[in-house]
């Protein structure tokens, strides 16, 4: 069975050849390995290139058309469509077969669209919250200044292939029980280009491109989260040939803040406190994203409460407003008591009737000592 290739970019078979390319690099940008080293996103990306290859082709895109398949072995089995069966060629070979003729393909292009690059970026949690401007520094390929991209070295230029003839194929003869058949294939010589640097360029080896350290400055909006990306375009690896450059993707990591945890916008932090400041209340100073801020302990706080402070959280992306700051209690118990520590708490128990607890709740549940258990936030 040919393979559906306006299926795979995603388009309609009336499809205009920049709807193709649009498609193309919308997927090309999600699955290219650089970008997601998911295995089966690489197999995915090979297949969009290959369909992409065959589409924006017009013979080969009218191979498909027919039912046939023009990177299948053979020049482009049909489908099981097809009249003539599996293993017999598009269009081009159909006409070949009956008339020993060899339609030709052209050569290929020796510029071609380079990859995407992927560069890690540690920041500080102020700044993924309010944003901020970096230098980086990338190694990425940059066009040949020597051959301007050309691969030839100065003063020369490409010759043609004289294995091809600048044709960029090569044809073989064959017969069936059909008569002469002609098949094409990419030319060894030149890979299909049609033309051979005799000459290369010294610097680039006849690449048309050479690797080069340059620095870029990155504008981090406020609101990033750990693991976001954020595109420059045009930024990545020059193609072959001095081709057009792809995208350079930015990917942020946030570091561990020593006081709060992230959880989306808002932020979390623990207080800690002895049990005598949670029964007496107490005040306490907190350093913010924004300065400090003076805490309320209200007496006779509990474990687990939170206290929360509006709007002191991340800023949203690309949105107004802020999350908040959430502040969880932690009731400190003391572990070791002298023994006049010992002899005044257990007067004040005596005082407040708690040396033996007075009423233990059973199966039933009632509002004793025990009860269930409060769901509390989720665990970091």
């Amino acid at each position: 069975m040919a393979v559906d290739y306006y299926a795979t970019l995603g388009v309609r078979r009336d499809a205009t050849g920049d709807e193709i390319k649009r498609a193309y690099r919308k997927l090309a940008r999600e699955l290219h390995p650089d970008v997601n080293p998911d295995p089966e996103a690489q197999q995915r990306f090979r297949n969009v290139t290959n369909a992409y290859e065959v589409l924006s082709d017009p013979e080969k895109r009218q191979i498909v058309d027919l039912g046939g398949d023009p990177l299948a072995p053979g020049g482009g089995a049909a489908g099981a469509g097809s009249p003539f069966g599996a293993g017999f060629g598009g269009l081009g070979d159909i006409m070949d077969a009956f008339f020993g003729g060899g339609a030709s393909r052209g050569p290929r292009s020796r510029v071609r669209r380079g990859n995407d690059a992927l560069l890690r970026l540690e920041l500080d949690l102020a700044e993924t919250a309010f944003g901020a401007t970096r230098d980086i520094t990338v190694d990425t390929a940059v066009v040949c200044a020597t051959c301007a991209g050309a691969g030839a070295a100065p003063g020369t230029q490409p010759s043609t292939c004289s294995t091809c003839h600048g044709r960029g194929e090569v044809q073989q003869v064959t017969r069936s029980f059909l008569g002469q058949m002609v098949t094409s294939r990419p030319c060894p010589r030149c890979s299909g280009t049609g033309t051979v640097i005799e000459h290369p360029c010294r610097d680039c080896s006849g690449d048309g491109r050479v690797r080069k350290r340059r620095t870029l400055t990155v504008k981090i909006p406020s609101g990033v989260e750990d693991g976001m990306r954020i595109r420059l375009s045009g930024e990545g690896e020059v193609g072959p040939g001095g081709g057009p450059p792809g995208d350079l993707y930015v990917e942020v990591s946030e570091r561990q803040h020593a006081v709060f945890t992230r959880e989306g916008d808002d932020l979390h932090c623990d207080l800690r406190l002895p049990m005598t400041s949670a029964a007496l209340g107490t005040m306490a100073t907190l350093e913010t994203l924004d300065g400090s801020e003076t805490i309320t302990v209200k007496p006779g706080t509990q474990p687990g409460e939170v206290i929360r402070l509006a709007g002191r959280g991340v800023p949203h992306l690309r949105a107004v407003g802020r999350g908040h700051l959430h502040i969880h209690i932690v009731v400190e118990t003391p572990t070791k008591l002298d023994t006049e520590q010992e002899r005044l708490l257990r007067e004040l128990a005596k005082l407040r009737e708690e040396e033996t607890p007075a009423v233990v709740g059973g199966a039933s549940g009632g509002s004793g000592l025990f009860s269930r258990r409060r769901s509390g936030r989720r665990s970091r």
